[in-house]
């Protein structure tokens, strides 16, 4: 058969490509090695900058080789004319891209691109404004690119509505972007600030309505996509419950006196101190926590002296105070008996309230009849389950009770074998 071209075989190509892997290992293998030769020797020139950019374009995760760049670039900073030292970064500034090229989720790279920047006296910011766009376009949902773009928007001082319209364009071409609806948490706040009297983090009612429009259009599109029903959680608000002393109990037997809290805290340091009051009379004692490592917690504990249980008086009070949260709470030990408690008589349907509130109930009713119009739509969507559950408790937890039950019921049956958690 002359003047065909041969055609290799699936072997001869399978041990082709088994050569050439060997090849750019062996290549690979002594460039490192040389790298690392030089570094040891102290030896911190461009030819580093060479032997490393050829391992570090095919593969960027190497962070050592990133610090060794780094090191050279500091070196050379004292060695090179302020043109030269330009054309060094501007070189650099292009081989990053090509490596973002290669992986554009890279934490080496980027990070040494924020490093350069932040060494140049007149960054282009607009520069790298436009280079997030860029890979944003090409995946919006790049965490990477998104922490990179916060950090040049702040270095730039971009205002705030600038970077909100950015997230709008990215939203409107698809919802199912949590990076996007996390930016916008973020600055919201900042565009409309609360007075230092007013609920932190709270919105304008004009602006909520118009945020829980935008977002009810995501999960109208894709009821299942778990970033908008988080970003709509967020606007509903979750207020900072109250400071409060939950239980304190005191133990004849083990002559000792148990607090908890509604957060962990320190007790001894600068904020958080506890007065202990038996009878009226302030007494000194020593807190330690359950497992007596000094650190935050929920729980409190300290020895009383023998006096304060004395079983011959017909009771002692025992009060907490609590300075930091201006809150306190007391209990009596009754003559014959062992123990005495007082526990916070705040009922769950509280709770609740303060986990998840707005400023008017009406905006509460008008999404959770948003969501149950979804959920004609789609029955067994647990995020529309869930938040119809969340919204009947905000509301009136009375009033919704049965209906309560029978959403979760439909929740537990939408999550098969998993019917046990509503999280996952």
């Amino acid at each position: 058969m002359h003047g065909r071209l041969k055609v290799k075989t699936s072997e001869e190509q399978a041990e082709a490509k088994r050569l050439e892997r060997e090849q750019k290992l062996k290549l690979y293998q002594s460039a490192t090695q040389a790298v690392f030769q030089k570094r040891q020797a102290g030896e911190l020139d461009e030819s580093v900058l060479e032997l490393t950019s050829q391992i570090l374009g095919a593969n960027p995760d190497f962070a050592t080789l990133w610090n060794c760049r780094r090191e050279v670039l500091q070196q050379l900073e004292t060695q090179k004319s302020p043109e030269e030292l330009a054309a060094l970064v501007k070189a650099e500034l292009g081989f990053l891209e090509s490596c973002l090229r290669v992986n554009p989720k890279s934490y080496g790279t980027w990070h040494h691109r924020c490093w350069l920047l932040g060494r140049l006296p007149e960054p282009n910011w607009t520069r790298e404004l436009e280079l997030c766009a860029r890979f944003l376009e090409v995946d919006e949902r790049n965490f990477h690119c998104w922490d990179y773009r916060r950090f040049v928007a702040t270095q730039a001082a971009v205002p705030p509505a600038e970077e909100l319209a950015f997230t709008d364009s990215l939203i409107t071409r698809n919802f199912s972007n949590y990076s996007s609806w996390h930016y916008r948490s973020c600055l919201l706040p900042q565009l409309h600030p609360q007075p230092d009297s007013g609920p932190q983090g709270r919105l304008p009612e004009d602006v909520l309505l118009k945020e829980l429009e935008l977002v009810q259009n995501a999960f109208f599109t894709d009821p299942n996509d778990q970033s908008a029903w988080f970003y709509h959680r967020w606007l509903l608000g979750r207020a900072d419950p109250q400071d409060a002393l939950r239980c304190l109990h005191v133990s004849r037997d083990e002559a000792c006196l148990t607090v908890s809290f509604s957060r962990p805290l320190l007790v001894g340091s600068r904020t958080e101190i506890l007065l202990l009051m038996v009878d009226d009379s302030p007494l000194i004692v020593e807190w330690r926590t359950p497992d007596g490592r000094n650190r935050p917690s929920h729980v409190w504990l300290c020895d009383l002296p023998a006096a304060s249980l004395n079983d011959q008086l017909p009771q002692h009070t025992f009060r907490v105070i609590w300075t930091a949260g201006d809150v306190q709470k007391e209990c009596v030990l009754l003559k014959g008996r062992q123990e005495g408690w007082c526990r916070d008589s705040t009922t769950d349907e509280q709770l609740f309230r303060c986990e998840l509130s707005v400023e008017k109930s009406t905006v509460l009713q008008s999404e959770l009849e948003s969501c149950k119009e979804l959920q004609e739509l789609e029955p067994e969507n647990k995020w529309c389950l869930l938040t119809i559950i969340l919204l009947m408790r905000a509301l009136d937890p009375l009033l919704y009770e049965k209906e309560t039950l029978q959403y979760f019921q439909t929740l537990k049956a939408s999550r098969g074998p998993h019917a046990g958690s509503v999280s996952g």
